[in-house]
């Protein structure tokens, strides 16, 4: 890659990620006090990081089945209320152990 091209997209990069921090401070000068919008703005980064991390878990042990069974695993904890420590313990044990059965099913074949 050039480096005059590497410049422009981190200038770019720069510019537009400014833009984004500085644009609500010059719209709004008073506090915002709709209880919908402040809790609307309140999710916002809960679904940013959500929508950054959810696809990467499926590629993240090498095997869309195995990360599809600690996703259910996860989610099913969840949803009765377990504790994140429990849920993204459980989560990564079934991953691995299905990790695990995959790959003495591979040996087995050979």
């Amino acid at each position: 890659m050039d480096m005059g091209v590497f410049w422009m997209y981190l200038l770019v990069m720069f510019v537009v990620t400014y833009l984004i921090r500085v644009f609500p401070f010059v719209i709004f000068h008073k506090k915002i006090e709709n209880k919908y919008v402040r809790s609307f703005l309140a999710y916002i980064p809960y679904t940013v990081l959500g929508a950054m991390t959810f696809p990467a878990v499926f590629f993240a042990t090498g095997s869309v089945i195995s990360a599809s069974v600690g996703v259910i695993v996860a989610l099913g904890l969840a949803y009765r209320g377990k504790g994140l420590f429990t849920v993204a313990i459980c989560a990564s044990l079934a991953a691995f152990l299905l990790n695990i059965v995959e790959w003495l099913e591979w040996l087995a074949i050979f």
